[in-house]
């Protein structure tokens, strides 16, 4: 129990370390998108009764289950980029709101993106190389977040 509680701290802390960094539209990370749900390529919009929140970023989850898959091993379900479109980090360091129905897990890791219109910025990012904007998104978020 108190490793749990050890790893959610540190988790809050390394993630989010600031709640101005998550991308809360609606109130929750992945507008409220089950983001376990992600990982099973089935992204689903999560329930009431299903939310757990970490350093006030709010999750929302579609089953008691996926609530407890997140719990166990948080780091592995929140989303890079405190949930911002991970293109938009790269190409302009800017937070630019997503769809939360355009995603990419790449190394475990899941990946948020806008997409309206003729814009689908996931597009973007693979015809440009996504190992390359990944590594100019990681510099261009510790910059943003610090």
């Amino acid at each position: 129990m108190k490793k749990t509680v050890l790893l959610l701290i540190l988790t809050s802390f390394s993630i989010f370390s600031q709640k101005k960094h998550a991308n809360l539209k609606k109130g929750f990370i992945a507008e409220g998108y089950d983001v376990v749900s992600y990982f099973d390529n089935n992204p689903k919009e999560g329930k009431d009764q299903f939310v757990k929140e970490i350093s006030g970023v709010k999750f929302k989850f579609s089953s008691q289950e996926n609530l407890t898959k997140f719990t166990e091993n948080p780091n592995k379900y929140i989303p890079q980029y405190g949930g911002y479109c991970a293109y938009a980090i790269a190409d302009k360091g800017k937070k630019v709101s997503i769809n939360p129905e355009t995603f990419e897990i790449r190394e475990g890791k899941l990946y948020l993106f806008y997409n309206k219109g003729k814009i689908n910025t996931l597009q973007f990012w693979i015809d440009e190389g996504a190992e390359n904007l990944r590594k100019k998104a990681d510099k261009n978020w510790e910059k943003i977040s610090n």
